[in-house]
Order: structure tokens, then C-alpha cells, then sequence
């Protein structure tokens, strides 16, 4: 099921299960590892990978108390790593034209097969 943002000033936003397997590997750490990731695309921005909460190891990252606030996805936080802060980020509560999104975080960096 793909969900779309409607057009804003032409800004559009899906949100689409992946069908590809991600990894979240910083160091010799495998943060997350799922075969079922979320794609948003989003004009202008590279794909961005949802992978769910159960798939990503949260023992290895620290909430953080960054906050940031997107018009279209919501208010979103963020997690670290010891030495690499908001590494992660989540919308715990995002718009509902992009429900599809909660219960997974997103990593700056992922390798995709």
C-alpha cells in the first residue's frame, strides 16, 4: 500500500514498503537490520528508509533531546550512538498522510541489497 501526501505548492510525499532488505551498520555494530523498511521519497531529499522499532537495536542508542519539525511528515526526535550524535530519527506522532512511518526510525546512512 502506497500512502501520498496531497500536493502542497507541489510537494509530494509516498510512503511504500521497500521490498529490499536494509542495514544500519556503523563500526563493527549492526544497528538495524530489516526485510521490512518503509521508502519515503520526497522531492528533493535522497530515499529515506523506515525500518520498524523491533527491527532496530535501541540497547546500542541513547534518546537524545534534539527535536525538529517538519511541515509535512511532524515533529520529529532523535537518537545517538556514543560518538555520533542523532544518528537516528523517529516521528512519534507524524501527519496522517504519512501514518505508515510510525513505529519506525530512519538512519541518515543504510546499505540496501
Amino acid at each position: 500500500m502506497t500512502e501520498t501526501l496531497p500536493r502542497r505548492r507541489g510537494h509530494r510525499i509516498t510512503v511504500e514498503p521497500s521490498g529490499r532488505h536494509v542495514r544500519a551498520v556503523r563500526g563493527k555494530h549492526v544497528l538495524a537490520e530489516s526485510d521490512g523498511a518503509l521508502v519515503l521519497r520526497e522531492p528533493g531529499c535522497p530515499d529515506a528508509y523506515y525500518i520498524p522499532v523491533q527491527d532496530v537495536r535501541l540497547d546500542l542508542l541513547t534518546p537524545s533531546d534534539t527535536r525538529t519539525y517538519c511541515p509535512f511528515k511532524g515533529d520529529a526526535s532523535y537518537w545517538s550512538l556514543q560518538d555520533e550524535p542523532d544518528l537516528v530519527w523517529t516521528y512519534d506522532d507524524p501527519k496522517p498522510e504519512v501514518a505508515a512511518i510510525k513505529g519506525h526510525l530512519c538512519f541518515y546512512e543504510v546499505e540496501v541489497s
